[in-house]
């Protein structure tokens, strides 16, 4: 159901080409079908009488149907394309779109690895599906039921052939597809399995070569590679049976047509040509029937694929997005955490516990904690990359659920605790918050976020390339490029998530020196590891265990917080931040 429901709502959109391709088939099917009346009457009216006028006349007839057949045929195929291939793109976009609203929750469900194969395998399952069904699905009836008419008319004493070989045909492919058909799903689960293997392995090649692993995660690969290989092999041994059995079928049919068939030749109760077509007739019946079983051979997977995709599009993001969101909204960015406790869906225990705090524009706010008190998941609750599970955070005065996302979102800029770049230049990813920036203006971004003098040196520039993920500059680099993007976007609030623990402490020094007049309008939002790194802010929260067990600012959390102090003591960094 799933994959018709598909299939039919991709015919919704391409019934004009549906209808071509099911117009030229017919054609083409006709002509097809037509092609051994003319070559018997050839043979009968022309050789047999010695007529070449005949003979020149119908094998000119039959050359003019030959090419109408063709013509008809490459028309119908390339708009069965045209339509399956955009049946292709147009669910390669719906599962792109999904998957852009998910939360990290649902990405975490399905896995990077299983969305990527979905996206294209599966989609490509259901695309192939959809090409052969438009070639076929016209084709191989017409052909079967014509076939079976016309030959029946040649000869109605043979049909019993017609009733033994079309079963059997049926009954032996079929088992076979029975067969193959539950490793289909294995097969996709298996593709998954090493999409994953390989992206952790080009994810994590640093590592690996740093911890000498790069054995283990090759034979981990192969064992994958392995198993998929199996079950490839399983399938094709099954499927390369089906052709050996309709082309011995098919030599069968012809044999038995001239042993039973002679006799009437030579009693002259049945014409030389009637033979020919007949058996042009049979064979045009069990290619019939080889078509359908070869359309019930991909049907199997395809469901499967259809699936999957189908999971995608109807697993709705935990993050919902407000059906009449608030596009208008009064204030400079303040932030009110009330009462808000999150956990993870699953978890037996919260990560947060009702935090509850109050930031106003203009203020530095950090957040410090040991790892794993919940510092980066409370920041993640402002732009709605998670929701909180009980209490609000509001924006002005506006609870994030409310708002409009977009609204939400440009108000927002992000740093987040592991940087990544996207493939291009240092000029489209600073300009990733705001098109129409200057080249003054990320040249300014750069030199507040301490990045100017390495851009600088670059060869190009601004238009320098970029490789996915940044992996052709440093942590440090790739750190301060993200910075000067949010800076280029110019919100109003700043998120920075352990933005500065790649910088060493003169740098970051700097950085926050030249950081201060750009933000002193906005509200800014630190996670941080390091004491020195919020020793200037306004508000410090001391978070342990996912709650707030000390507020306020340096001085006074050195004085009076015990937690603090011990942080502080951790870092040696007593006589630094006194």
């Amino acid at each position: 159901m799933t994959l018709l429901r598909l299939v039919l709502s991709a015919a919704r959109r391409y019934w004009i080409s549906i209808i071509v391709v099911v117009i030229f088939q017919l054609l083409g099917v006709l002509a097809n079908l037509y092609l051994p009346t003319l070559n018997a009457d050839i043979i009968d009216d022309g050789v047999a009488q010695g007529d070449i006028p005949t003979i020149w006349r119908l094998g000119a007839w039959m050359l003019v149907v030959t090419f109408g057949n063709i013509l008809a045929v490459v028309i119908a195929n390339h708009q069965a394309a045209r339509a399956s291939m955009s049946v292709g793109r147009d669910l390669r976009s719906r599962v792109f779109d999904q998957v852009a609203t998910y939360s990290a929750h649902e990405v975490n469900e399905f896995g990077p690895a299983s969305l990527i194969t979905r996206s294209t395998n599966d989609v490509q399952q259901v695309q192939m599906l959809t090409f052969f069904s438009l070639q076929f699905l016209v084709q191989a009836p017409i052909t079967g039921i014509g076939g079976i008419v016309l030959a029946l008319r040649e000869e109605a004493g043979l049909a019993w052939l017609i009733a033994v070989m079309v079963p059997l045909m049926l009954v032996s492919v079929g088992l076979l597809i029975a067969r193959a058909a539950p490793l289909f799903r294995v097969m996709q689960e298996r593709i998954d399995t090493i999409n994953q293997v390989l992206r952790e392995q080009i994810t994590g090649i640093r590592v690996l070569r740093a911890f000498t692993r790069e054995d283990f995660e090759r034979e981990r690969y192969e064992d994958a590679n392995a198993l998929l290989t199996d079950t490839n092999r399983r399938v094709g041994l099954l499927m390369i049976l089906i052709n050996p059995i309709i082309m011995f079928l098919l030599q069968v049919s012809s044999v038995l047509v001239l042993w039973f068939a002679a006799p009437r030749v030579e009693s002259g109760t049945m014409q030389v040509g009637s033979i020919t077509a007949f058996i042009a007739y049979l064979i045009q019946i069990l290619i019939a029937v080889m078509m359908a079983t070869f359309m019930t051979m991909m049907i199997p997977r395809a469901m499967v694929s259809a699936e999957r995709i189908d999971a995608v599009l109807t697993t709705q993001t935990s993050v919902t997005v407000p059906e009449h969101g608030i596009t208008e909204v009064t204030g400079r960015g303040d932030l009110s955490v009330e009462h808000v406790s999150f956990t993870y869906p699953g978890a037996e225990t919260p990560v947060l516990s009702d935090i509850d705090f109050t930031a106003r524009a203009g203020q530095t706010v950090a957040i410090i904690g040991g790892t794993g008190s919940g510092k980066t998941t409370l920041l993640s609750l402002v732009p709605r990359l998670m929701d909180a599970s009980s209490g609000s955070v509001r924006v002005d005065g506006v609870d994030v659920r409310e708002l409009d996302p977009q609204v939400l979102w440009d108000r927002i800029g992000l740093v987040p605790q592991r940087p990544y770049l996207f493939s291009g230049t240092v000029a489209t990813n600073l300009r990733f918050g705001r098109p129409d920036a200057t080249d003054e203006e990320l040249w300014h971004a750069l030199t507040v976020a301490q990045g100017r003098d390495f851009v600088a040196a670059m060869p190009e520039g601004l238009d320098s390339p970029i490789a996915q993920g940044g992996t052709n500059v440093s942590g440090g680099q790739r750190q301060r490029l993200c910075i000067a993007r949010a800076l280029v976007a110019r919100p109003e609030i700043y998120l920075f998530d352990d933005s500065f623990s790649a910088l060493d402490l003169t740098t970051d020094a700097r950085l926050r020196a030249a950081l201060a007049p750009e933000t002193r309008d906005a509200l800014v939002l630190i996670v941080a590891q390091r004491v020195t790194t919020i020793t200037s802010a306004d508000l410090i929260l001391v978070l342990e265990h996912g709650k707030v067990v000390g507020s306020g600012t340096h001085a006074e959390l050195l004085e009076s917080n015990e937690t603090y102090q011990e942080i502080v003591r951790s870092q040696g960094a007593e006589e630094v931040v006194a």
